[in-house]
Parts: C-alpha cells; sequence; structure tokens
C-alpha cells in the first residue's frame, strides 16, 4: 500500500472538510491538528479550496492535506501543486484515475458497485473510497463487495458519524473513514474552531477506546503471588487463576510470580485498534519498547509497552 495510505490507516479518520473563506484554513488545520487528527481533504467544491491546500501545506508540513471532489486532471495538477498529498474524487474517472497512477500520486476514488471495484482492480488501485456510503448500502455493501475482491481496501465516506465509526473500523478490509461531523459547514462558518478541536479529540478517543484491562504487581516469587492473589480473593470474592508467568485475582489484578517490567508492577491498557493507538501517542510524544512487542499466530500485534513509566508503574497497551 501506498505510504500516504498507510498514514491514512493509521489515522483512522480523515476529516472531509468545505472551506469557503481562506481565512479559515489555518485556525481549522490547527483544530484539527491539536484535536489528533493532522489531516484534511479539502474539496474542490469552492474557490477557497486551491489557496486553502497551499497555505495549510506551507504553514503545517507535518498535516495529510489531500484535495476532494477532484473532476478533472487540471484540477489534480492543481491541487498537487498547491501541496495535496494525496487526491480523492466522487466517481471513478478512468482518466483521472490512470493520470494520478502514472505520476505516482495516490487517489482514492469514488465507488459504490462491483462494476466500479473492478475497473479500479485494472487500473491498479489497492484502496477504493466507497461513496456515498450509507446511501450505497453501508457496510453490509462493503462487507458483500469484499467477499470476491478479497485484495481490495475501502475508505468509505458519506454518512459517517460518531455513532457508526467503530462499525466500519471493525471490518478489517476498511482503512479509515471519511468523515464531516467535526468539521461542519456550520461549526466553520460560526468560526467555532474551538469546538472543531474538541468534537476531534472526542473522535480520536472513541475511535481508539482506551480503557484499563488489569493492574499488575510484582512480586518477588510464586510463592508471595499467591499470597498476593489470595487477599484479593479473601477480601473481594476475586478467583484465582494461575497462569504460567502470573496470578490472576478475578480480571483486573494480575501478580507476577517473578518481578517483571515497572517499579511496582505494570498497568495494561486496552485499545480498539493497538496500531492506531500507537500511531496517534507517538504523535504525542510518547515513545515505545518494539521489543516488547507481542504477535498473536497471524502476526498481528496484540501488546506494547511503553518505554518510560508512570509513578513506578510500566504501562502497555492490549488489543482488544
Amino acid at each position: 500500500m501506498d505510504k500516504v495510505l498507510e498514514q491514512i490507516q493509521k489515522l483512522g479518520i480523515v476529516p472531509v472538510v468545505k472551506l469557503d473563506n481562506i481565512e479559515d484554513a489555518i485556525p481549522l488545520a490547527k483544530a484539527l491538528t491539536e484535536g489528533g487528527l493532522p489531516c484534511a481533504e479539502i474539496t474542490f467544491r469552492t474557490d477557497a479550496a486551491e489557496e486553502a491546500i497551499r497555505i495549510i501545506a506551507s504553514e503545517f508540513p507535518d498535516m495529510l492535506v489531500g484535495a476532494g471532489t477532484v473532476l478533472t486532471t487540471e484540477q489534480v495538477d492543481r491541487a498537487v501543486n498547491a501541496g495535496a498529498k494525496f487526491i480523492v474524487s466522487p466517481g471513478l474517472n478512468p482518466r483521472i484515475v490512470r493520470y494520478c497512477v502514472e505520476k505516482g500520486i495516490p487517489i482514492t476514488p469514488g465507488c459504490s458497485n462491483p462494476s466500479d471495484v473492478e475497473q479500479a482492480i485494472e487500473l491498479g488501485l489497492e484502496v477504493v473510497k466507497f461513496f456515498p456510503a450509507e446511501a450505497a448500502g453501508g457496510l453490509n455493501m462493503i462487507k458483500a463487495m469484499a467477499a470476491p475482491y478479497h485484495k481490495m481496501k475501502f475508505m468509505p465516506t458519506g454518512g459517517i458519524t460518531e455513532k457508526n465509526l467503530l462499525s466500519y473500523l471493525d471490518f478489517p478490509k476498511i482503512i479509515a473513514c471519511g468523515g464531516s461531523w467535526m468539521v461542519s459547514e456550520a461549526l466553520i462558518e460560526n468560526k467555532e474552531f474551538d469546538k472543531i478541536k474538541e468534537i476531534t479529540k472526542d473522535a480520536v478517543v472513541k475511535m481508539l477506546g482506551f480503557e484499563l484491562r488489569h493492574i499488575g504487581i510484582n512480586a518477588q516469587n510464586e510463592t508471595e503471588a499467591d499470597s498476593i492473589a489470595t487477599v484479593f480473593q479473601n477480601l473481594f470474592g476475586f478467583t484465582k487463576k494461575m497462569g504460567n508467568a502470573s496470578i490472576f485475582a478475578g480480571l483486573g489484578i494480575e501478580v507476577m510470580k517473578t518481578p517483571y517490567l515497572g517499579q511496582h508492577g505494570h498497568i495494561a491498557i486496552a485499545t480498539n485498534y493497538l496500531d492506531r493507538a500507537i500511531y496517534h501517542l507517538e504523535s504525542c510524544g510518547i515513545s515505545f519498547d518494539e521489543t516488547t512487542s507481542k504477535y498473536d499466530s497471524a502476526n498481528k500485534r496484540t501488546a506494547i509497552y511503553l518505554k518510560d513509566e508512570v509513578a513506578g508503574y510500566a504501562v502497555h497497551l492490549l488489543q482488544k
């Protein structure tokens, strides 16, 4: 997969933005970046789109800015020259797709039926936009189309909200969702950029779904570990469960048979999407210890520790 599309996959959400006024470009980009989504698909439906892309690409060089609703090759050139890193179109126009492919420009054209997908495959694409998502059959339609086209991945846009976001992202053939609920025309028109930042942050938090899974306590040996687990069992009725390296008391307390990471022990935080969580936390300056990564039989990462302790506890993320 193209590197830009890989980055979009890690972000999980692509804000789809309609800008009427160029002066809104910088405060909008700032709100999205601070909200945790340094990404925007600026639709070419307004006269301000091209210059807005140019301003954002210049002032926020690390932001992934693309052009949407691109209908001609001339618009492709204008968008790319302004700094767009990817192109999105509402439908599949073979001429535009071929033009972008030949120039090495990532493009996700809109597809809503098997014929569109077969054209996309013929043109060498690995990812298409499913549009308009909800009106075209939603997640059930994507699942039906994904069955015969097992290598094709989708980026649904149109009718995606905070209410149905997770149901889409849970399907592994979907790399990300495009949405405008955090950047609605009304919010931008009213200059409510603090609100945009807040809604964006809420969207990221909901997507990642962090929750405390268990607390790990370091014991010196198995005898001490069993003694500690027994205390929790006697106090609260937490059933002990013996493991190879630890003893659980209920689901929330893990006692290590020998000291492990962390001065006192560890804290396990579960997340909906581990790799996305790593990407978003790294963008906030958090570092991870790659040597602690664990993988399942399908070579999918299931756990990893942060490099730094918190209050004497190591912290690791778990895939739900």
